[in-house]
This record gives structure tokens, sequence and C-alpha cells, in this order.
């Protein structure tokens, strides 16, 4: 696997106890912070979520079509891919995941993670 040259040129930090911006679809709260050059959110689906009913509403597209790069901090949410792959992440997980499904919190937790690679496009009204 070839890795991609990144270059981070300045020491700083933000938090997201106060967001650069936050979108909060149904069930949702996405809080994205900016970082130079980069974008982090930490996302929070609550027990109930689907992507189907709570974003896609938002988006106007018929499956997610973000990429996804992330780790889950608690809970868990059960991803299907439009071909009928389906898995289900944990907490203490990190996962990849391609446009093109749909997805569930599992259970009565409330989901949470951290997106490293989704943060500008997620949950963004069409």
């Amino acid at each position: 696997m070839a890795e991609v040259a990144m270059k981070v040129t300045k020491l700083e930090s933000k938090s997201h106890n106060n967001p650069d911006e936050v979108r909060a679809p149904a069930k949702t709260r996405v809080e994205i912070v900016r970082l130079p050059g980069y974008s982090l959110a930490r996302m929070n689906m609550q027990p109930g979520w689907k992507w189907s009913e709570c974003v896609k509403p938002v988006v106007k597209t018929e499956s997610c079509q973000v990429s996804h790069v992330g780790y889950v901090v608690s809970g868990s949410i059960t991803v299907r891919m439009t071909d009928g792959t389906q898995k289900t992440f944990e907490a203490g997980s990190s996962y990849t995941i391609p446009p093109g499904h749909d997805a569930w919190v599992e259970g009565n937790q409330p989901f949470q993670c951290i997106e490293v690679l989704s943060a500008e496009q997620y949950a963004k009204p069409a």
C-alpha cells in the first residue's frame, strides 16, 4: 500500500466542545473542527438513528455517498453496503467505509465516533 505524504506545518489544537460548525439532522449531531489543512468531526447519533431516515432527507441521495475513516468512541453502529455486505463497528474500532451504504445505531446506547475524512461533506444539506 502506497502511503500518501501528509505534512503538518503548524502546532494547533481546538476543542470539539467549541466546534467551528455543527450540523444537526434528526437524532444526529456533527461537530466539525477545522485545523490548518484538516477537518475532523465528532459525530453523535442517538438510539433509533438510521442514516436513511435521519440524514437522507437532508442530503437527498439514495444511499450515503461519503467515504468514512474514523474511530468508534462509544456505542455501536451497523453499516450495510448497497451490495448487501454488512458489518457492525463497536467502541474501540477504527474503520473505513466506502460510499454507497446505509447505517443504523445498534441498541439503546448513543453512538459516538471521530471521523478524519468525511467532516466537510457529512450531513451537509443538498
